[in-house]
Parts: structure tokens; C-alpha cells; sequence
């Protein structure tokens, strides 16, 4: 049986609508009234297919089908359903709707799985609201630990968990997820990216993910008058910050082997037209196929910041966020190929250039990824769409890959 359309298209329609920027994208931050409003539809839709759901102390959702099995691992299929600002309607919600529809035929088919299935929908991989991305799987696996999560807050000074409580998710609840309680995830994702689209195949099964490193810089200065302070006797943050941003594509370059280096997120205080920026805090999102080049840009970077020291300028960093490249199960690649073989559709291999939560979990269990076109290679923004066809695809490949994997039988 191959995957609904039209309800795949309804699920990824009603999930757009929790946005708190109506008709410009979706904004749907972690822990927001628009987070609560998606929490809500999404386990409604597991509980109507028959999945037993729970919270975890992050706030990642689980609908679990249990299996014949005693205590054996899950098989896990989802993605996040947060997004970035004003972004797009499938960036992983799409994943999310995929593991709902998986549900969907496991139970409309009859199908008693031997290994449990699992649901997921995962928090704050974007990092949008609480920065360093992938919070979601990075919690699950003891990466963030409990005490760190206590202390973790919004640009707006609002604590992780106070904002939890806001919406009646429990951060008490169990955090930490043994590994040895997952046989496998699975997860498809939008490309994000125009190679599908101009080769004209539909499928993209993920080899590797790329590493990625996140900085946070911030360039200390002295605010002053802009009319009374002579040019020679200004320390201004946001000149220096500038002077380092401006050089950053160039670093990338320099480097080469697919290297991308993107300032994305700029904060200026005072921010007073009429006020010299006596500090600034900006984002440095670096990543490459290659480890080797990850580390080359992030000690550049790094030598260009420092230089910037003096004259009344102090420079910080953080690194935020640190994942080496991760090539995917290459059993699960196989399963993947022969599936798509069988069911006719073209697929070909891929390398994501984008960071995913298969790529924290794929240090704990066996993961794979199938991607699917997007529209002009566009993503995290409101133009982002994917045709409903191809989303079905990839969801009948997902579905007969699980069955497999959960080696589910019917009853």
C-alpha cells in the first residue's frame, strides 16, 4: 500500500497554520503558544492512529506502536517541528507528517510490528529561540546535560523551562534516552538545496552529513555621541564587526571543498541611530564535507577576531555548537536503495549540506535519510514547498523500509 496524498497534504496544511507570522512563513518557536498549538494536532493524530504518547523532559514527542517483542529497541522515524523566523512549511514538519503517516498504514494495514515503531517530533533543532540547534536529539542523548537546561534562556533572558511551563510541558520528566533502546532512525527532509530538482530524480538517499560548527562572537566597545566623538577616538563595536564579517567569505573560499561560512543572526546595542554600538553579537555558522576544513575555518575565523583586539575593542568567543561530519548506516543506505528499486522510483545518492538530528543520533544508532526536491533549492523561507507527490514517494519508501526493520507482520 502506498502512502495518502492527500492526507500527507492536509497534515503539512494544518501544521503551517501555527505560525506566529500569518502569511509571511512559519515562525513556530520552541515552546511557544504556535509549539503548543503543533504538540496539540500532532498527538491528537498519534493517539487516533494508535500510538501510546509521552513527553520527555525537553518536550520531544513519542507516539510508540509497541512490538511482539519483549523490551526490544525501537525503530524510530520523525524529524523537528520547530522552524526558523519566517520560514517554510516543510522543513521538517514534513518529516514529522511522514512518521504520522507511517502510523497511519501500519494501522489501516493491520500490521503488528515485532520491534516497537516510534513517532518522534523533536524540539528546537533550528536553535532559533535557544541557539546551538539540535536540542532535541543533543537532550535525548545526554549531550545537554539536566543542569545545563536549567540555566538555558532566550536572547530575551526567558528560561528554557520557565517557557515550558508556559505551555504544561513537564521539564521533570525523563531527559536522557538509552541508546541501546533504538535500533534505528529514520528521517526524511526537504533537500533544502537544488541538486534534486536539476537532475530530475526524486529521491536522494544520504550518504554523509556535513560538520558544522556555530560561534557566537561578541565585539565589545564604547558607546558614545555620533555627533560629539571624533572618528579618531571611537571605539566602535560595529565597525569592527564588519571589518570581521566582510572578510568571512573569503576565508570559505580560501579554504574550498564545499566550505560555507554564514553570518546570520546581528545584534547591535545600543541600537540608537544616533548612538555608537558600544557591543555587538553575531552568529558564525561554519561547515564542510571534511573535518579537516571545518577545523582550518574555525582557527581562521578565530585569527581574524583577535585581530580585531585594541583601541578600546574587546572580542569573545563561544562556540555554540560543534558536530564533526557523519556518514550515514550503510545498511539502512542499502534497505533505502532496494526499496526505492523495487517500488521503480529513481533515487540517487547524496551528501546534506545542512545539519539534521540523524546526525547526533548517528553516533548511537543505525540512521538513515531520504531526501526528497525542493522547489528552486529554496528552504527557510515562506517560497519553501516540495511537490506532494514526491513526499508521497519518499513516505512509501520510509513505510517499507520500517516494516522491514520492525519486521512487522499482519494480523
Amino acid at each position: 500500500m502506498t502512502a495518502n496524498q492527500q492526507r500527507i497534504e492536509q497534515h503539512i496544511e494544518l501544521l503551517s497554520r501555527f505560525t506566529a507570522t500569518p502569511g509571511a512563513g512559519v515562525t513556530r518557536l520552541t515552546y511557544s503558544q504556535e509549539d503548543l498549538q503543533a504538540r496539540n494536532y500532532i498527538k491528537e493524530k498519534m493517539v487516533e492512529y494508535d500510538l501510546t504518547v509521552t513527553e520527555d523532559g525537553f518536550g520531544n514527542i513519542f507516539g510508540k506502536l509497541e512490538g511482539a517483542l519483549p523490551d526490544a529497541p525501537s525503530v524510530i522515524v520523525g524529524s523537528h517541528f520547530d522552524s526558523v523566523p519566517n520560514g517554510g512549511a516543510y522543513d521538517g514538519a514534513a518529516g514529522v507528517v511522514v512518521g504520522l503517516e507511517v502510523a497511519a498504514l501500519f494501522k489501516e494495514n493491520n500490521l503488528k510490528p515485532a520491534y516497537p515503531l516510534e513517532i518522534i517530533a523533536l524540539v528546537e533543532e533550528e536553535g532559533s529561540r535557544f541557539g546551538g540547534g539540535l536540542m532535541g536529539s543533543r537532550g535525548m542523548m545526554g549531550l545537554l546535560t539536566a543542569e545545563d537546561f536549567k540555566t538555558l534562556a532566550d536572547k530575551d533572558g526567558v528560561l528554557a523551562v520557565d517557557a515550558m511551563a508556559d505551555i504544561s510541558v513537564n521539564p521533570a520528566n525523563e531527559k536522557k534516552r538509552d541508546p541501546k533502546t533504538i535500533k534505528a532512525f529514520l528521517e526524511l527532509h526537504i533537500e533544502q538545496g537544488p541538486i534534486l530538482e536539476e537532475t530530475n530524480i526524486q529521491i536522494g538517499v544520504v550518504e554523509a552529513i556535513v560538520g558544522l560548527t556555530q560561534l557566537e562572537v561578541t565585539v565589545q566597545g564604547q558607546a558614545g555621541h555620533a555627533g560629539t566623538t571624533p572618528m579618531d577616538r571611537r571605539s566602535d563595536a560595529l565597525v569592527s564587526a564588519a571589518h570581521i564579517i566582510a572578510a568571512l567569505p573569503g576565508i570559505a573560499s580560501g579554504e574550498g571543498q564545499g566550505t560555507v561560512i554564514t553570518t546570520g543572526r546581528l545584534n547591535v546595542f545600543p541600537n540608537g541611530a544616533n548612538v555608537i554600538p558600544d557591543k555587538v553579537v553575531f552568529s558564525v555558522d561554519i561547515r564542510s564535507g571534511k573535518e579537516e576544513h571545518v577545523l582550518n575555518a574555525v582557527r581562521k575565523v578565530e585569527e581574524l577576531i583577535v585581530q580585531q583586539d585594541g583601541n578600546g575593542i574587546r572580542t569573545s568567543i563561544e562556540q555554540q555548537l560543534y558536530i564533526e561530519p557523519k556518514e550515514l548506516d550503510s545498511s539502512i543506505r542499502s534497505l533505502l536503495k532496494e526499496v526505492s528499486d523495487h517500488l521503480e522510483i529513481p533515487y540517487c545518492s547524496i551528501n546534506s549540506g545542512a545539519g539534521h538530528d540523524a546526525m547526533v543520533f548517528s553516533d548511537y544508532t543505525a540512521c538513515g535519510m531520504v531526501f526528497i526536491p525542493s522547489k528552486d533549492g529554496l528552504s527557510h523561507c515562506p517560497e519553501e514547498w516540495s511537490d506532494p507527490g514526491h513526499l508521497a514517494d519518499g513516505t512509501t519508501i520510509i513505510y517499507e523500509a520500517v516494516k522491514r526493520l520492525t519486521e512487522a507482520k499482519t494480523t
